[in-house]
């Protein structure tokens, strides 16, 4: 071998060694519209940056990400996922999620103890609500109740989710609760709910189709989230948020990893730097949500939309594991009796 093959040899080695992080992708399932910018600017340009891989995003909701994962059943097409806890313990207890390894985390004690999930199958990301979102302009009165969505003067001009989004599962048990349902008994609030769904303007699946109906008045008040609120607000809609006096009801959107995935180190790097307090901080400050990392204090702007303090106290966290079970049932019975 001559002195300039075996220079080229070396160089070619040099290179594979410096750089095998950069031939590396990680998908990464996420929600879409303004979720999934604030992930682009909190969490994956620190993580690219940090291990010199990439990211690619698959937007969609928590029951489009199970029922792939599940069609992947061992071979994922997702390498992380952001997905509501309810449906990351069915996930869970189909064998289809890889465990955590906290001890590849380098922020994992700086999470709240409760952010984890059975057997470390998921950790918990961000902590948000299903609440009354309404257009300041058009509504002059802000509204108290889940109930003040019935009001004639809202007629034709609200909407709510469809079930398979989480505020509209969590709209049917609010409902269902104050007309004194269980979950184990769902009539109540399936009764509530049909008039509701039949006035809606629309049956929303992706919480940002709410944002062109916002812009352009065609309605003044809707079952949302108030981190999407705090983002369009910050882009001019005159919108605000009413936390109802029956109490909210609590999300906790978190990150795991589908079975199956090649990934699953380079998974755990982008969990932690999610984890981490810059990660939180910056995604709570952008998407006015609350953090899981001890470090993190909220901004007072955060604070007055975010569910912390009294309106946290008052959040109504529903068992995921009763979720778990009971979903697919009452999913089936929404399409019977309420999807139009």
């Amino acid at each position: 071998m001559t002195s300039a093959i075996r220079l080229a040899a070396a160089s070619l080695i040099a290179i594979g060694l410096a750089a095998p992080a950069g031939a590396d992708e990680l998908t990464v399932g996420t929600f879409g519209g303004s979720f999934a910018d604030n992930v682009k600017a909190c969490h994956i340009a620190a993580f690219e940056k940090a291990t010199g891989s990439t990211v690619a995003l698959k937007l969609g909701n928590s029951s489009q990400f199970a029922a792939a994962v599940r069609a992947g059943a061992g071979s994922p097409d997702m390498d992380v996922i952001f997905i509501d806890n309810s449906l990351a313990v069915q996930i869970r207890n189909e064998k289809l999620a890889e465990p955590l390894q906290r001890a590849k985390l380098s922020h994992a004690s700086e999470v709240i103890p409760n952010a984890w999930g059975v057997d470390d199958s998921y950790v918990v990301a961000m902590v948000s609500a299903t609440a009354l979102v309404y257009n300041s302009k058009l509504v002059k009165a802000p509204p108290t109740s889940w109930m003040d969505l019935a009001d004639p003067a809202y007629a034709g001009k609200y909407a709510i989710g469809d079930i398979s989004g989480t505020s509209g599962l969590q709209f049917l048990l609010a409902l269902n609760k104050m007309k004194g349902g269980t979950l184990d008994n769902l009539d109540p609030g399936f009764e509530a709910i049909k008039p509701f769904a039949k006035g809606s303007t629309v049956l929303y699946t992706q919480a940002d189709q709410l944002l062109s109906l916002f812009e352009r008045g065609e309605i003044a008040i809707a079952v949302w989230y108030p981190d999407r609120a705090g983002a369009a607000m910050d882009k001019g809609l005159s919108l605000a948020v009413a936390y109802p006096k029956e109490g909210s009801v609590g999300i906790l959107p978190v990150v795991q990893i589908p079975k199956g995935s090649k990934k699953v180190e380079l998974a755990h790097k982008f969990i932690d730097t999610v984890l981490s307090a810059e990660g939180q901080k910056c995604f709570s400050e952008r998407a006015y949500i609350g953090s899981v990392n001890k470090g993190v204090i909220l901004s007072d702007k955060v604070s007055r939309i975010a569910p912390t303090g009294a309106t946290l106290d008052n959040l109504w966290f529903i068992d995921p594991d009763v979720l778990a079970r009971q979903i697919p049932g009452w999913t089936r019975r929404w399409q019977r009796e309420v999807a139009r």
